[in-house]
């Protein structure tokens, strides 16, 4: 399997350090909000890498951080804690915010088939060693502390830059917050920083009451769980920097041994052609589209994409994966249970699944190809369906149903067999109701329309009204 290693830059072959052993690392969500596309994005994309090292035969560890302190509003050194900002305007203490929003992150990964990881630590579950590491990075000279805070010195460790491309004299102080008077260099990052009193989540150390920087938590927590040398490093492609190279000099600089062998970094997502983002009006939550979307139509579209690939989200793109899922839904429902019948699957069927399979996996093995993977499952879904129509055998339609709960259900984890095209006629009734409605509110017969929002409300739905004299309607 070749693997595209941010860190070469290149394409390399996948080596495990102790095989069968695999320590995979992905930096987890900041749990202050419900989860958005962007997410689904990026846990769906290393989802697939974990099945399918899983199907390889590796014995995989997968440590997925929740990041519930330490992350500022400014992702660098200033600004506010992201958690203790949303508690104050919620008006709920931090810890109420961060569980409230990590069912929810895990409520949405589940609905869009994301395999639990096998250890989520919270960082403020692991501040010893956190204060741990910050202690031996002082002993080694790569840190110092001053009046409480306690930072890296880059100059200390001349290969900063060495993932990102940056270098060190084009850091520029300043660039995009105003520099720590405390800083003996610019370009230096916090560890540990020093807690006011009006600051809620805060813990005692060598250097007083503080918190831990957010680069810290993910060395400390990924080294306490799978080692010293990762052998897969994972995260959005916006984390290079400042977040991944710190970790890198962090945690080499503890330890003088390499800190991650593969760095996999998943690209960015549009809506409609532009960046999602609240001031623009086009933050999508995942909850919000799965009330239009099948939670698998919107694997499917994820995965159509390349993981390192740009990826638009539109409502057009949604519909046409929606359309690719019922074929493959369909195909999978005409196969059966996949219990074989008298005698062994016909050569054409063999053929086909030989012939699909290795265009699957090649694909697969070119750096978790999804596109190219999805292109031969398709193909096999043509070609079975016009086999079974000249010639309905059962051993051929129970191989192809173990060949596309294989490829389709363990690998790509897509749930054919548990979808049902309920939610997406619920989903059409809802548009002609909702157009109904308005229709009524325009010719002002509004004791009809009311009936129907009562009635809508009784089962489950809400009914809104909108600018314009339209509706809209959603399950509630």
């Amino acid at each position: 399997m070749q693997l595209y290693n941010s860190l070469s830059r290149g394409k390399e072959e996948f080596r495990a350090l102790s095989p069968p052993h695999v320590g995979v690392y992905v930096c987890g969500p900041t749990v202050y909000g419900h989860s958005h596309l962007g997410h689904g994005k990026t846990y769906v994309s290393f989802d697939v890498l974990i099945r399918y090292l899983r199907h390889l035969g590796y014995d995989v560890r997968y440590i997925q951080n929740i990041t519930d302190v330490g992350h500022l509003t400014d992702d660098a050194d200033a600004g506010e804690d992201k958690i203790e900002r949303q508690a104050r305007l919620e008006k709920l203490e931090p810890m109420q915010i961060a569980e409230k929003y990590t069912r929810s992150y895990f409520e949405d990964m589940d609905a869009l088939g994301v395999l639990r990881p096998d250890v989520s630590p919270r960082a403020s579950g692991h501040v010893p060693e956190q204060i741990e590491l910050v202690k031996t990075l002082i002993e080694k000279g790569h840190a110092y502390e001053v009046d409480g805070f306690v930072y890296y010195s880059v100059e200390s460790f001349p290969e900063y830059g060495k993932l990102s491309g940056r270098r060190v004299e084009d850091l520029i102080a300043g660039a995009r917050v105003a520099v720590d008077e405390g800083k003996r260099d610019p370009r230096d990052f916090a560890l540990w920083k020093k807690a006011g009193e009006e600051h809620i989540m805060k813990w005692n150390s060598p250097w007083g009451w503080g918190y831990p920087g957010w680069h810290l938590e993910c060395s400390a927590m990924s080294m306490r769980y799978i080692g010293d040398t990762l052998d897969i490093h994972g995260g959005g492609l916006e984390n290079i920097f400042p977040h991944h190279e710190s970790e890198i000099a962090q945690s080499e600089g503890a330890t003088g041994r390499q800190f991650a062998r593969f760095w996999l970094h998943n690209n960015m997502l549009t809506v409609d052609g532009q960046k999602m983002g609240k001031s623009l009006g086009n933050w999508k939550l995942l909850k919000e589209v799965f009330q239009r979307f099948h939670p698998m139509v919107v694997r499917l579209y994820i995965l159509r994409s390349h993981y390192r690939s740009q990826l638009d989200f539109t409502d057009e793109g949604l519909e046409s994966a929606g359309s690719g899922f019922r074929r493959l839904a369909a195909f999978r429902a005409r196969l059966g249970e996949g219990k074989g019948g008298e005698g062994s699957p016909s050569p054409a069927a063999t053929r086909l699944i030989e012939d699909a399979g290795n265009a699957f996996f090649q694909s697969m093995d070119d750096d978790l190809n999804t596109p190219g993977a999805l292109a031969a499952l398709f193909e096999m879904v043509r070609a079975g369906n016009s086999m079974l129509d000249e010639d309905d055998r059962q051993a051929d339609r129970a191989a192809l149903a173990g060949a596309m709960d294989l490829l389709a259900g363990e690998i790509l984890g897509l749930d054919l067999s548990g979808y049902s095209t309920s939610s997406e006629t619920a989903g059409g009734l809802c548009e002609i109701l909702a157009e109904t409605r308005g229709v009524l509110r325009e010719n002002r017969l509004f004791d009809a329309a009311d009936r129907m929002r009562d009635r809508l409300e009784e089962i489950g739905y809400a009914a809104r009204d909108l600018p314009g004299g339209k509706s809209e309607i959603t399950r509630r």
